[in-house]
């Protein structure tokens, strides 16, 4: 019996391999038939039947993609920028709201002198904003008179150092209002019930809001040789006034919506005498068109 088991035992093993080699053979052949498995075709990109395909697309894609990186460091660049230059504004508004009750005008360079005081000249020299420490534009400084509200406002243009596409440039804004330091100004004593309205001296309309435009004047100092050469926000030439002649070797106080260039900051045609009163006394007089 155990002569007869050594015989058998080979035979056993011979026809299993033999079954597991006709299995792996069966499974090359639907390999090699099979759709899902080509026979001899291995293909990396798109275009790798061409010669040298994938050098091509490697020579756009990698400058599109450093490019794009670049793009979002200076973005953060640039969120960087608009931080330091909202906390600069801030800290020289706050200088001017200590000087309002002397002077009434804001003075735009003295914002400017002090905003890059604040962040340093040299920083912003090295910075992507164009002009450096002289790219700053304050011109739209200004203070409500009436009210002692200073609005502050500067722009600038930053520059971004990457010429794949051109100059690429951005123009950024930033402004606040701050109330200063000139005291508080008490309301009326008239009923809340009674519609108030504000007239002026020499004005023939009536206004619903205090803060007009046609109230209160926005005055600025121009240079005396290039007021020819300025114009209002109409459009209108300014000339000289007829109350203090305007005349001056230095500068010249003028506003947005006149057309007169003073030589005094004390010239009444600088001043409004505005009177609260109810709106049952205006008769004869219409309402403002910005604030009526």
């Amino acid at each position: 019996m155990s002569f007869l088991f050594f015989i058998s035992q080979p035979t056993h093993k011979k026809n299993f391999l033999g079954h597991l080699f006709r299995k792996e053979e069966d499974s090359t052949k639907t390999q090699l038939t099979s759709p899902y498995f080509p026979k001899g075709i291995e293909r990396a990109s798109l275009f790798a039947s061409f010669r040298g395909s994938v050098s091509v697309e490697a020579a756009f894609v990698i400058p599109i993609f450093f490019f794009a990186v670049c793009c979002l460091c200076y973005l953060v660049e640039i969120m960087y920028v608009q931080s330091y230059v909202h906390s600069a504004l801030h800290n020289a508004g706050k200088g001017l709201a200590k000087e309002a009750y002397i002077s009434a005008i804001a003075p735009t360079a003295r914002a400017e002198a002090d905003m890059v005081k604040n962040i340093g000249s040299e920083r912003m020299d090295r910075s992507i904003i164009e002009g450096g420490s002289r790219g700053l534009d304050c011109s739209g400084t200004k203070v409500w008179m009436g009210t002692g509200i200073i609005q502050m406002h500067v722009q600038y243009e930053v520059v971004l150092p990457i010429t794949f596409f051109g100059r690429l440039s951005l123009s950024l804004s930033d402004e606040f209002r701050i109330k200063g330091w000139t005291g508080y100004a008490k309301g009326g004593l008239f009923s809340d019930r009674e519609d108030m309205v504000y007239v002026s001296e020499t004005g023939i309309v009536y206004h619903k809001d205090y803060h007009c435009t046609h109230l209160e004047l926005s005055i600025q100092l121009a240079d005396a040789g290039n007021v020819s050469t300025m114009r209002n926000e109409n459009g209108e030439k300014y000339y000289s006034c007829e109350r203090c002649g305007g005349q001056s070797n230095g500068g010249v106080y003028i506003t947005k919506q006149g057309n007169r260039y003073h030589s005094s900051l004390g010239c009444s045609g600088l001043k409004r005498s505005v009177y609260s009163v109810p709106l049952s006394e205006v008769m004869g007089k219409g309402a403002c068109k910005r604030c009526g």
